[in-house]
């Protein structure tokens, strides 16, 4: 029974987290009309967990138009993390950026040249209030300490949420952003999947005056990630004095210690050497918090009149630290499809089902990543059991070429249309930590790991058995239609690096003329002259997935020269070598 002390809205939003102020902040940014509220249940500034970011994250923030506010809060700039993880215990380092080439900058800074390739460490007390009162600058009206008691429904339609005051909010659409809690999820009866295999808790507290592991020019750093027999923990520096430190162990092992969270979280702490030493002059906050960590995908997330957005939709392992990335890329995508739909130009089932669709695949990309990082871990001495059911469960054996098989079903194409990503990692990235598991014959290369792009020298464009069709892609405000082929679940949409590489290869057949072709092309992209070295590689990249999905047959023909490509070395590497460079980049700026 709705109230009849009801307010009309056009979006009602539950939750003032970082998803739902994408939402709202988008809408009030490309339709200023409309009419959206927020319904938070706590009073802001609180604290929340999970700080660590992905670039992609940073590029959000600057369409919101909140980057600089995030940027003058002062957060450590992520710019890669440390691990601790594989068939033995060396460390390695995995950079978004070349800390070699990390230039010294004041901050404030602006989102141009390298930051646009960094992420950030927040503090969640500091992060998710300034997103709460951009939202509130950009037009969105807020309710904090107002919590929705009950949400009304009929049939696969919501049509009310009736707040604890005993008023009831209408709206045109309503948008379940409260995280794991799920709310709007729960009510409409949406089930998950959940891999048995990944059923985790976290167990964490906030330090202060921990030591930084590594200080990269101004305010840069990286995260820590450390493995133990049990699990793993991580150290995500959140500002000077502030340090985030946390354990991801099995629920079963938990129950099976008979500790409490803090007896066993103490115990992780102490045996870990590198955090032991970060933390031996550093004060714990407390209490500790620990919370169930279960990676799972919601079945669908997307109704009637109704939607889901971040973490409600879905949860990848934190090992990958994609959580913020995913709740704030699916709350644009949830943004553009209601301004979409309120412009009544696109069928609206079409709409809902491009977005239950590819937030979906993107977060069921993400799980299966985290699985192989967890099945290829051998650290884990006292859970191989448990690894080797992740890996039957998720379908691959532990070679490192099965496992890149398994993980390409997802489709290159899916999770960005126009650029080849796996995970929200690219492709160079993808593979270089699959050969960082591998397990191999020491000082060998697995031939599963060799380019198709260095295995041929004539490449032709493959669209046998394709379809024509068209995809969504957001775009300033716009979901713009575009032109693609499918064939089975792979997709190959005809823009971004994907319709440049398709026009080279309508034009040439052999790789040194695709090559050269790519080469005049990029000058005529708006790419920083800096920048062309890194969008060949992209372009190549992209030319590495259409031939791994068949969109593009090599050939190798004695008669042509073969490509002598300069292999980019990437941005894995162990952390001694990391170490030198950072060494020798100090020593150059010094002189």
């Amino acid at each position: 029974m709705v109230s009849k002390n009801t307010n009309h809205v056009d979006v009602a939003i539950i939750g003032g987290g970082p998803a739902g102020t994408t939402v709202a902040s988008l809408l009030r940014k490309y339709d200023p009309s409309c009419n959206v509220l927020i319904i938070e249940k706590e009073k802001f500034p609180r604290d929340h967990v999970g700080e660590s970011q992905l670039p992609g994250v940073s590029h959000v923030l600057h369409e919101m138009g909140c980057w600089e506010k995030v940027e003058a809060a002062g957060f450590p700039i992520k710019i890669g993390a440390s691990y601790t993880w594989g068939q033995d215990a060396e460390c390695w380092d995995f950079d978004f950026f070349p800390i070699e080439d990390f230039t010294d900058e004041p901050r404030p800074a602006n989102f141009q040249g390298q930051r646009t390739s960094t992420a950030f460490q927040v503090d969640r007390y500091v992060y998710d209030e300034i997103l709460l009162r951009h939202a509130q600058e950009m037009g969105a009206s807020v309710r904090e300490e107002t919590r929705v008691a009950e949400i009304h429904s009929e049939g696969d339609r919501v049509t009310g949420f009736e707040l604890h005051t005993g008023e009831t909010i209408t709206a045109d659409v309503y948008v379940d952003a409260s995280g794991a809690i799920g709310l709007l999820r729960r009510a409409m009866g949406v089930t998950g999947w959940e891999p048995k295999e990944l059923r985790n808790i976290a167990i964490w507290d906030y330090w202060r005056n921990a030591e930084w592991a590594v200080e990269i020019g101004v305010g840069a750093t990286r995260v820590q990630v450390r493995s133990l027999p049990y699990g793993w923990l991580w150290f995500i520096p959140l500002g000077p004095d502030r340090t985030s430190i946390g354990l991801i162990t099995p629920a079963d092992h938990y129950k099976s210690m008979g500790k409490s969270p803090e007896e066993l979280y103490l115990q992780a702490i102490g045996e870990q050497d590198s955090i032991s030493e970060l933390t031996a002059n550093a004060e714990r906050e407390g209490p500790v918090q620990s919370c169930k960590d279960w990676s799972n995908l919601a079945d669908r997330v997307a109704g009637e009149n109704w939607f889901l957005a971040g973490e409600c939709c879905g949860f990848a392992d934190p090992i990958l630290a994609a959580g913020m990335n995913l709740a704030h890329q699916s709350s644009r995508d949830c943004a553009y499809t209601i301004l979409e739909g309120r412009r009544e130009m696109l069928h609206p089932e079409w709409l809902r089902e491009r977005y239950n669709d590819r937030t979906r695949n993107n977060i069921r990309q993400h799980i299966r990543f985290a699985q192989y990082w967890y099945a290829a871990n051998g650290c884990f001495t006292d859970l191989q059991e448990h690894c080797t059911k992740i890996a039957k469960e998720a379908g691959l054996s532990l070679s490192a070429g099965d496992a890149w098989r398994w993980l390409a079903q997802g489709g290159f194409a899916n999770e960005t249309p126009g650029l080849p990503l796996l995970g929200s990692f690219d492709i160079n990235t993808a593979r270089q930590v699959l050969e960082v598991f591998d397990v191999g014959v020491e000082g060998q290369t697995s031939a599963d790991h060799v380019y198709e792009i260095d295995k041929y020298n004539t490449f032709r464009l493959n669209l046998k058995g394709a379809e024509e069709d068209v995809i969504g892609v957001p775009k300033d405000g716009r979901i713009e239609m575009i032109h693609c082929h499918r064939r089975g679940d792979a997709t190959l949409p005809n823009n971004g690096w994907y319709e440049i590489v398709i026009e080279a290869l309508q034009r040439e057949t052999a790789l040194i003329k695709i090559v050269e072709y790519l080469r005049a092309r990029i000058p005529t992209l708006p790419i920083p002259k800096d920048r062309w070295p890194q969008a060949l590689d992209l372009a190549m990249q992209t030319l590495e997935s259409m031939a791994l999905e068949g969109w593009a047959i090599g050939n190798f023909d004695p008669k042509l020269p073969k490509l002598k490509r300069s292999r980019n070395p990437g941005i894995i590497r162990s952390t001694a070598a990391g170490a030198k460079a950072l060494e020798k980049r100090n020593r150059a700026k010094a002189r």
